[in-house]
């Protein structure tokens, strides 16, 4: 840290809110914002809110030192179908693979079963002649005339972006490379994705649909992050600006806009970073990382204070839980179970009677019922409201004012009504909805994983969870919740508590006893290298970390377990050390061990990061130790399964200071968040300022 720049700046873009967090690195102040997205223009709800966070702290511009930004923009141009016109060349006699998909249905008895359209339509998907086989040998060089003719047709006119993607190309790229020059020469200023690049990997299905979502949001993507880092440019910051990756590490400027892909769950990522960094601080081996916004609630596991880690995560679904009912990305990401349900999240009664809420939102415009924008739904904000959760004198600490009245109309008429129940009723009757959605989709995922949920702790955050989190914990068998400070604008700070990292991936494919180490040894040295100049770009020396793993299976299975590999550099001599490791991750992840058949590599994985940055925060508030703490007034609030509406005092967070210790009921206000207390729970404040929630005692 320079005397100059002293501010690091977390920026999170979510359906709702934009959320940022600015620490002073010289005091260890921090503060935080939230503003309505403006879903138009995001970089706008960025600015203004980096505005309002320097002036209240009398810092200028050019005092930033770092910026790292998390975002849904690559998302919700996938999902919205906002992305670029893109052009896909394939391998002739191959360009369906987009819909052909891995040939399997998601659900086999489904007579009328949808996928989701493929970003690039047919007319767009053009053959090439150019062969190359699996093992790089190249049978047909590339013929450049029929890339000039795709290029000419009437199907590429006024295209925005191409795609690459040819058989075996990850064995050999020297097709696609010369498929570029030609595209680069026809097409000059057009960004060019190539499957050799964005996704080196065996699958053909995954690495076309991967590399077809990367240029469909790339000049969408680059024109968004050039646009931010040029006004900020201008407002006189020249700090470094990183953007949060989908594997909770973050990216460079210009490793972000060449794979944008690998945004796809950047700002839910950034929760799970920060919810890592607790597990880590706290000595919290298991832990469950609850995120529920405006729009999402976000779910993941931390075991062994390492978050779960997939390979390939799928948007756009067709069928919002259901598993191959969406486009596959293929990108390194933490492992999420993302749920409809969030403030925002709109409740219904369908022609049966029956009572669903989500996965549809009201978003930041209109919003809820209670923003007085125009909504008309009734949302789970409008029953938190109702329920006499949310003060709506003192939503956002007061600077924005919720209607109850509007809530009362929206939800007598969306749900009351039709129900034939009271206001009060109904309330509580989405409050209960829309938790069990979010337990359920918990417990469901731990019984697929084997795990059981009772020896975890819950971590919640984002805007809405501290109001559900007891009511989610007490479903699901959970006996302690912890709340940290800044609860609502958390996932921006992750943003501050994540290394700066990259990931890099090889297709090589055969039995393990077969396998030439000096090749394998070869390609992980080059993405070493190639790994460590992009951290000493962004001018990270000292204390980089890698880490090896490798996707293997029993030879003749489709589905693979990611290996960690500590034998590095590799040989012949170590084949059997290795083969064990894959034999303890199969037995891990399915529970037996097969010794009679064969074992197969498939890909190989490199991760390469930098120094885990060390949050240094004094967090605002009282620090003068425990004793009596005054409410600042007091309120009745509705609890499911209680008779009548419970007086519950209501604190402000701030004011309750280390070891505090409350009794429920009561109602915990700040300028982000509210975090309920039910009756027959306990609360205390813990050395870090977080509220902790004992339930075990809860009987509603």
């Amino acid at each position: 840290m320079s005397d100059k720049k002293y501010i690091a700046i977390g920026v999170d873009i979510g359906g709702t809110f934009t959320d940022v967090v600015v620490v002073d690195q010289r005091t260890h102040a921090i503060h935080s914002a939230k503003v309505l997205t403006t879903p138009e223009r995001p970089e706008d709800a960025v600015l203004a809110a980096v505005d309002e966070m320097l002036e209240l702290t009398a810092a200028s511009p050019d005092a930033i030192q770092t910026l790292v930004h998390g975002t849904t923009l690559a998302t919700n141009a996938i999902i919205e179908r906002k992305g670029a016109r893109t052009l896909l060349l394939a391998t002739k006699g191959f360009r369906d693979a987009l819909e052909t998909r891995t040939e399997l249905r998601y659900d086999l008895y489904d007579l009328f079963i949808q996928f989701p359209e493929p970003l690039v339509p047919r007319r767009r998907r053009i053959g090439i002649t150019e062969r190359t086989l699996y093992d790089g040998a190249v049978a047909t060089p590339l013929c450049t005339d029929d890339i000039r003719a795709a290029l000419a047709s009437d199907h590429a006119a006024d295209v925005e972006a191409v795609a690459v993607c040819f058989l075996h190309s990850y064995a050999n790229p020297a097709n696609e490379e010369a498929a570029r020059a030609v595209i680069e020469e026809v097409l000059p200023g057009v960004p060019v994705s190539l499957s050799s690049d964005v996704l080196p990997e065996i699958g053909e299905y995954g690495r076309a649909s991967t590399t077809a979502a990367n240029a469909y949001v790339q000049p969408l993507i680059d024109r968004y992050l050039g646009a931010l880092d040029g006004a900020l440019a201008a407002k006189g910051s020249s700090g470094a600006f990183f953007v949060m990756g989908s594997n909770a590490g973050t990216l460079s400027l210009d490793v972000a806009r060449r794979y944008p892909v690998r945004l796809v769950e950047s700002g839910p990522a950034a929760g799970v970073a920060i919810a890592a960094h607790y597990a880590r601080s706290l000595d919290i081996s298991h832990l469950l990382s609850f995120d529920m916004g405006g729009t999402t609630a976000k779910i993941s596991l931390v075991t062994d204070f390492e978050p779960a880690r997939a390979t390939e995560l799928e948007v756009a679904r067709v069928k919002r839980f259901q598993k191959g009912s969406g486009l596959l990305l293929k990108a390194p990401a933490v492992e999420l179970i993302e749920i409809g349900a969030g403030g925002g999240s709109i409740a219904r009664v369908d022609a049966l009677g029956l009572l669903s809420v989500g996965p549809e939102s009201a978003g930041s415009s209109p919003g809820p019922a209670c923003y007085g924008q125009g909504g008309e739904f009734a949302t789970v904000t409008d029953a938190d409201v109702v329920l006499g959760y949310l003060n709506p004198d003192y939503f956002l600490g007061g600077k924005m004012q919720l209607d109850r009245d509007r809530s009362v109309a929206a939800i007598d008429a969306n749900v009351g009504g039709p129900m034939s129940v009271a206001t009060d009723q109904a309330a509580a009757s989405i409050f209960e909805v829309v938790n069990d959605n979010m337990a359920n989709a918990a417990a469901v995922y731990a019984a697929e994983q084997g795990i059981d949920l009772r020896r975890y702790a819950l971590l919640a955050f984002g805007g809405a969870a501290p109001a559900h989190a007891w009511d989610i914990a007490r479903r699901l068998g959970i006996a302690q919740v912890r709340i940290p400070f800044a609860a609502g604008v958390l996932s921006a700070l992750g943003c501050l508590a994540s290394p700066m990292s990259f990931d890099f991936v090889f297709g090589y494919m055969t039995e393990l006893r077969h396998v030439d180490w000096n090749h394998v040894n070869q390609r992980f040295a080059e993405l070493e290298a190639q790994g460590r100049q992009q951290l000493n770009d962004a001018e990270i020396h000292d204390g980089i970390t890698v880490t090896l793993s490798a996707d293997m299976r029993y030879y003749g299975q489709r589905y693979e377990v990611t290996v960690p590999l500590s034998h590095h550099p590799f040989s012949e001599a170590r084949t059997g050390a290795i083969e064990d490791d894959f034999y303890e991750a199969y037995r891990n992840y399915y529970g037996r061990r097969i010794d009679e058949v064969p074992v197969e590599t498939v890909s190989w994985r490199m991760t390469v990061s930098g120094p885990r940055p060390q949050l240094d925060i004094a967090w605002p508030g009282r620090t003068d130790g425990a004793g009596d703490v005054a409410p600042k007034g007091e309120r009745a609030a509705i609890f499911p399964g209680a008779p009548e509406p419970v007086h519950c005092h209501v604190f402000e967070r701030g004011q309750l200071p280390v070891g505090a210790q409350l009794s429920g009921p009561a109602i915990i206000e700040d300028h982000e968040s509210t975090t309920i207390v039910p009756p027959g729970a306990t609360l205390r404040i813990d050395a870090e300022r977080m509220i902790i929630l004992d339930i075990s005692g809860v009987s509603l």
